[in-house]
């Protein structure tokens, strides 16, 4: 199994940064891709962005330009650096792990962006 850990949400205003950091642990060599999740009141959570073990990356259209997903050389930590960021970014953002096929959350970290 693994343990997700989101870390590094918060309130920004509108144009600002913010970089979040998903930890993973236990049974990590099994885990494939890693990505981030957003969910905003009132809608269904969608897909933000993506790495896959071998670096790929895959991200929604409305963050391309703005977001950057890395994963570290262990493969145990992912981060989110989001730059310009939008009101309508605001949500709660859930860190992904593909593990042998099994879908793994954390447990989310609200980011709110102020206009």
């Amino acid at each position: 199994q693994v343990q997700l850990v989101e870390s590094g949400g918060g309130l920004v205003q509108a144009g600002g940064s913010l970089n979040l950091s998903c930890a993973a642990s236990g049974s990590i060599y099994w885990i494939n891709a890693m990505g981030w999740y957003r969910q905003a009141p009132g809608k269904q959570r969608e897909l933000v962005a993506a790495i896959t073990r071998g670096g790929s990356t895959n991200y929604a259209d409305s963050v391309k330009g703005r977001f950057t997903i890395s994963r570290d050389n262990a493969k145990t930590v992912v981060s989110l650096q989001m730059n310009s960021l939008k009101p309508e970014d605001t949500a709660v953002y859930y860190c992904n792990a593909d593990y042998v096929g099994m879908d793994y959350w954390g447990k989310g970290t609200l980011v709110t962006v102020s206009s």
